[in-house]
């Protein structure tokens, strides 16, 4: 049975990178609906472990970062393959990583697009669609379907929607697998934290509940679901010892299989976080992927959704999007590489640790880590152009205000420094005045510009010191109706 149109996106998977952008098209005016197979939002285990710099700066510029600072412990570190880059001297209110399980981010997430009145139809998910000329009709797992003008899958790396839809997820196969697990042990191990050898990287860690946290390479790839006594067996040929656990709480297997979605989008249907993107979890890429896809594609579907940009504005979200997921996949990859600790590769890690830690690959490279040194292709310019805009406290109407203050409902913004620019409905112009550096992660002091064009996800259109074609050409692109 076919319920009625009720909703404009189907947003199949409540978990991080699906709450997020249904908070971004909450606010965009757009009706959306989020089918959540899990009947709470409720998170098997810790899993993803914190958020990192980038990722704090979007919450921010939404006006909950506190919700997620409150809860969580800062460190002004990002890290590759076992080594510490020190972020402190960024410049951004948030020169730190957060950790926090993901059980808190999502549970904040969801409070947040809760009060934003997004709806989540639980114990249910989405099962096949078709797609038509004017929308898409979205089956569900208890026999109806969902009228919409498009279906976005955050369903996970096993994603349904990717696969009906037809996508080839291509990548590397497995070299490693890993057992993670929370139990009981009955012995207390004689040694906690992590511990390298030549098969890999293994950790134990105790929980705020005394149950133990477990981190185990195998010694041959594993397949499909985990068992105890596959645990027992793996815990005993890395310590010697498999301490009794028991009373298995969770228990998964994952490896560094690297795959990636050859296309975000298949007319009206789009993918989002580890449905489009799927890779080991060294360096904890992969909730800050989900989550910033999400913020890149929310504004553009709303967009096209109202009418105010043309159809083609949805393919700038793969165009922007999978570079940045395949840049860090092979993070990933190199990192997995780098896990062993046998001599060699353990001086090469020492080599890696000693070019890294120098000023400007330390800079280059905890930018690519923390999101902080994204830069979108968006053109010739000033060096602004393409990447997040500086939170700098502007001098508005003899007032202090902060950017990011200015974004909690996702606009457009120019900021007009005296210049005088005249722009389209559809964007928040601000007369500002501001005095002090613009200076960016990673490339340092920039020129000072006379007018900045924000899109709704941070990023900058556009920068200059006069209207022309540049400008022109920025409103063309995002604004365009055809």
């Amino acid at each position: 049975m076919r319920i009625a149109d009720e909703y404009e996106v189907v947003i199949a998977g409540g978990g991080p990178t699906g709450l997020m952008l249904a908070g971004e098209l909450a606010l965009q005016g757009i009706a959306a609906v989020v089918i959540e197979r899990r009947d709470d939002q409720g998170v098997q285990a810790a899993r993803a472990g914190g958020l990192h710099a980038r990722t704090i700066e979007i919450f921010d510029q939404r006006g909950i970062a506190g919700r997620f600072l409150a809860e969580g412990k800062t460190a002004p570190v990002a890290g590759f393959a076992g080594v510490s880059l020190d972020i402190s001297d960024f410049p951004t209110r948030h020169p730190y990583g957060l950790a926090l399980w993901q059980r808190h981010i999502e549970r904040i997430l969801a409070e947040w697009v809760a009060e934003l009145g997004v709806p989540i139809r639980r114990g249910l998910e989405v099962t096949g669609f078709t797609q038509g000329a004017d929308g898409v009709d979205v089956a569900l797992s208890d026999g109806q379907s969902l009228g919409a003008q498009y279906l976005v899958g955050c369903d996970g790396g096993r994603s349904l929607v990717r696969k009906a839809a037809g996508i080839a997820f291509t990548g590397s196969d497995p070299t490693v697998s890993n057992l993670i697990a929370e139990a009981s042990l009955a012995e207390e191990p004689p040694q906690w934290g992590i511990r390298r050898d030549a098969l890999g990287i293994h950790a134990l860690s105790r929980e705020d509940d005394g149950t133990a946290r477990v981190l185990v390479t195998e010694k041959e790839i594993g397949a499909g679901e985990p068992t105890l006594d596959e645990l027992k067996t793996a815990m005993t040929e890395v310590y010697g010892s498999d301490f009794g656990v028991h009373a298995v709480t969770w228990l998964s297997r994952f490896s560094d299989a690297t795959r990636q979605a050859e296309t975000y989008r298949l007319a009206r249907v789009l993918l989002a976080g580890d449905a489009a993107h799927t890779h080991p979890p060294d360096g904890g890429q992969g909730l800050q992927l989900g989550v910033q896809d999400a913020v890149n594609l929310g504004w553009k579907l709303a967009q096209v959704i109202r009418g105010v940009s043309a159809d083609g504005v949805l393919d700038t979200y793969h165009a922007e999007r999978h570079p940045v997921a395949a840049r860090a996949l092979r993070t990933a990859m190199a990192s997995v590489a780098l896990r062993p600790q046998d001599d060699r590769t353990k001086a090469v890690r020492d080599t890696l640790a000693w070019l890294i830690g120098m000023d400007e690959p330390r800079k280059q490279f905890a930018g690519l880590l923390s999101g902080l040194g994204l830069r979108y292709d968006a053109g010739e310019g000033h060096p602004l152009i393409g990447r997040r805009r500086p939170d700098l406290d502007l001098s508005v109407g003899g007032r202090t205000v902060r950017v990011y203050d200015l974004m909690h409902d996702a606009p457009w913004l120019l900021i007009d420094f005296g210049i005088g620019i005249s722009i389209p409905d559809g964007v928040r112009r601000i007369e500002a005045t501001y005095v002090g550096p613009w200076d960016l992660p990673v490339i340092g002091d920039v020129a000072a510009p006379g007018a900045v064009l924000v899109r709704p996800d941070g990023y900058v259109a556009w920068a200059g010191d006069t209207g022309g074609p540049g400008l022109a050409d920025a409103l063309g692109l995002w604004f365009a109706k055809s």
